[in-house]
């Protein structure tokens, strides 16, 4: 029987796979993970990810998944074919699965702070400006 998945290897793939926040998950959801992230808690982040990968999952984000590790494996990622061992075997409770969703409550994150730096910005700019009278 091969070593099962581990998280560290699933995370390093995770970061490979070219499936983004556009899967048409439901990003409110996601957002349980992100906040989480943002706590900084790592008990807790690895909480909700556990509580929500097999609802996105479910959701939506299963066939993008796999379909990008099997991309992944033709492209001779390393770990590919073993993360689609993992989720013939655990599905939504696979390392693998875990770890995408970990890696897309993160961007999650990063875009939600990186938006939230250019609306501050914007209204600082927009504050100095004067109203132009027509």
């Amino acid at each position: 029987m091969p070593p099962a998945f581990s998280t560290l290897r699933a995370d390093a793939l995770a970061r490979e796979l070219d499936v983004g926040l556009d899967v048409g998950i439901c990003l409110a959801c996601l957002s349980f993970v992100s906040s989480a992230i943002d706590e900084g808690d790592p008990r807790k982040v690895a909480r909700e990810v556990r509580r929500m990968t097999p609802d996105l999952w479910d959701e939506g984000l299963a066939e993008p998944s796999r379909a990008a590790i099997r991309r992944a494996a033709a492209r001779g990622v390393p770990e590919a074919e073993a993360a689609l061992r993992d989720l013939e075997l655990n599905g939504s409770g696979s390392a693998i699965a875990r770890s995408i969703v970990h890696r897309l409550a993160t961007e999650l994150s990063e875009r939600v702070h990186r938006d939230l730096r250019l609306e501050a910005s914007a209204r600082e700019a927009l504050g100095r400006t004067t109203p132009e009278l027509n």
